[in-house]
């Protein structure tokens, strides 16, 4: 058997790149499964794309060889995709018999599915049927475009964000006589967050002080998430909005349940992605159980003074123990600063 020539990494770079740009057309839009996206190559040459679109439709790979002008065009041709091709029957067949089946001689993927189901039996067996395999060009991006599905799929637990509006001195509770704290801007910002969360999740205390919505505001046709309140006491005044507005059969209330047995009911419901947004005992809870994986806090040019903290809880018992964010971003969102970064340190 000729086996094909292997392009030089610097080729397997540019060509994995395309097929993560045909990946993050479906962000957002594929749950239960993740952003996939696949480009079929041969003699450096591109023939044809695939995304996938929605749960049930076509993998990215499929829909790659589809688009071939004429099936024939995949023998010897090389296959770049995003994720590890899957190689078991859910809703569609296995995608390595279809890759198999069309001659493909070789496939590059980026990152390796954390599927307990899929990881690593795709290399067997497309090397066991004479394919030549390469894994792990681009590693990082690939697995970063699905970072909410990638915990969610191998733990079961949600993708937690920790979402606050706070003042200049790290205070969320305003002063009598003002709501909000942070700017229009910085709230329709966050409405973004909401929308792309399975649920939201707030504090007994958050209903009792606040009376919230947890709705979608500003943003057409985006679903309601779950609305989820932790609390430890029975006294939640049955008059919120929470149980007595149009979306109360959204609402989800759990009663003297530990932090992380509620996220892991969530996600047993299907939800890959959870935002909390407080209070300062909710938020400081989620920090001391190392339960968070993103930040997103608006800061506002305003200082209060000798109101709640944004975070609570027993923190952290030195500088080193500190829970610290990678690949953060600043943005000047009208007269507020958004912070954003990953948790990377998660030392208990």
């Amino acid at each position: 058997m000729i086996m094909p020539v292997i392009p030089p990494i610097r080729e397997d770079i540019k060509l994995l790149r395309a097929a993560l740009l045909e990946a993050a057309k479906g962000a957002g839009q594929t749950h239960p499964n993740p952003a996939v996206g696949a480009v079929v190559v041969k003699n450096g040459k591109i023939l044809s794309r695939g995304w996938h679109r929605a749960a049930g439709c076509p993998h990215a790979e499929i829909e790659a060889l589809r688009g071939l002008k004429d099936a024939s065009c995949a023998r010897e041709a090389t296959l770049y995709v995003t994720l590890e091709p899957c190689s078991t029957h859910g809703r569609t067949p296995p995608c390595t018999k279809a890759i198999i089946h069309a001659g493909i001689r070789r496939v590059v993927y980026g990152a390796r599915d954390p599927n307990p189901r899929h990881a690593g039996r795709a290399d067997k067996i497309l090397k066991n049927a004479g394919v030549s395999v390469t894994g792990g060009i681009l590693e990082k991006e690939c697995a970063l475009l699905n970072e909410v599905w990638n915990k969610w799929i191998a733990t079961g637990i949600p993708f937690v964000v920790a979402k606050a509006g706070m003042s200049l001195d790290g205070c969320i509770a305003s002063p009598p006589g003002r709501r909000w704290i942070t700017s229009e801007e910085s709230r329709l910002d966050a409405m973004k967050l909401r929308a792309g969360c399975g649920a939201i999740l707030v504090g007994g205390e958050t209903v009792r002080a606040d009376n919230p919505r947890l709705t979608i505001r500003g943003i057409p046709a985006a679903d309601q998430p779950w609305r989820v309140v932790w609390t430890r006491s029975e006294k939640l005044p049955r008059t919120s909005h929470l149980f007595t507005d149009e979306f109360r059969e959204k609402t989800l209330v759990y009663k003297n349940v530990p932090l992380r047995e509620v996220l892991k009911d969530l996600g047993s419901k299907g939800v890959e992605k959870v935002l909390i947004e407080g209070g300062g005992h909710t938020l400081g809870e989620a920090f001391d159980q190392r339960l968070v994986d993103r930040v997103v806090f608006y800061v506002a040019p305003v200082l209060i003074g000798g109101g709640v903290p944004a975070i609570a809880g027993r923190g952290a018992g030195s500088n080193e123990d500190g829970i610290r964010l990678d690949d953060v971003t600043y943005q000047r969102i009208g007269p507020d600063l958004k912070i954003e970064g990953r948790v990377f340190s998660q030392k208990p």
